[in-house]
């Protein structure tokens, strides 16, 4: 773990007690000591010490099989106060619910995070037959930016260098049978997004899942979060749904940005 200086105040500890959380990622969900001692070039005595800590705290959680390591519930508690703190959120949130309730599909909030974009606000829709990877997404969950609705919509706003340096990062793998897995087909789509101001995913993040996206924009004119309706699979072309609901989405973008600084 490199060395932080962080001047007169700052706690060495604290800034290892939060590395050992960072460690655990979807990834890595499960750590032993000796893993995470190696993650983070401390002695088993004094990772321990600090994983010990945060158990005890209910920050951590250890499997009485295994003897390893996975996130506590406290840990989601700091999340949702996070989410729940943010404007933006809140500020979405009736217009989330009212998208929903008019269309009855299910209608989703997410940021940019790195490479991929992340829920941050989610509405269901009436109760149907839902495909199961919708099932699985709930506030926090992460979506890969080049084959998700919300992720291509962040990505075609952001300046030319800033989108190559990402997708320079992004492994572009087959995730469901349409998934653009060129760069450049990508970047024509992605240019296609800009001009039009909606993205789909039809059938890229999994098979029969479907969405239709809008960006959100500050008042400066940058693009800050990402709607989206998610379509349960139907024989309706994808370009059809758009025409239908595309309109739609994008009037609840704009009263939403009309609300953001």
């Amino acid at each position: 773990m490199p060395p932080a200086d962080g001047g007169a105040g700052f706690s060495q500890s604290l800034e290892r007690g939060l590395a050992v959380l960072s460690s655990f990622t979807p990834e890595r969900p499960e750590l032993g000591i000796s893993e995470l001692a190696r993650m983070l070039a401390l002695t088993r005595s004094t990772t321990h010490r600090y994983v010990a800590t945060l158990a005890a705290l209910g920050y951590l959680h250890q499997d009485d099989a295994t003897r390893r390591y996975r996130l506590g519930p406290r840990v989601l508690d700091l999340g949702f106060a996070v989410l729940g703190s943010l404007e933006l959120r809140e500020i979405a949130a009736p217009h989330l619910r009212r998208l929903a309730e008019t269309t009855g599909h299910t209608a989703n909030l997410a940021v940019l995070d790195d490479i991929d974009a992340i829920l941050i606000d989610r509405v269901r829709g009436r109760p149907c037959r839902y495909h199961h990877f919708e099932y699985s997404l709930h506030i926090g969950s992460r979506l890969p930016l080049y084959c998700s609705a919300t992720g291509k919509t962040l990505l075609a706003f952001l300046p030319r260098p800033e989108l190559d340096r990402l997708l320079d990062r992004i492994d572009l793998t087959q995730r469901g049978p349409r998934t653009l897995t060129d760069r450049t087909a990508l970047t024509a789509e992605l240019a296609q997004v800009r001009r039009s101001g909606i993205a789909v995913n039809d059938e890229e993040l999994d098979r029969a899942l479907r969405s239709i996206a809008a960006p959100v924009r500050s008042r400066s004119g940058e693009v800050v979060a990402a709607i989206n309706l998610a379509i349960p699979w139907s024989p309706v072309p994808i370009c059809e749904l758009v025409t239908q609901l595309g309109g739609t989405i994008q009037a609840t973008a704009r009263q939403i940005a009309a609300r953001v600084v």
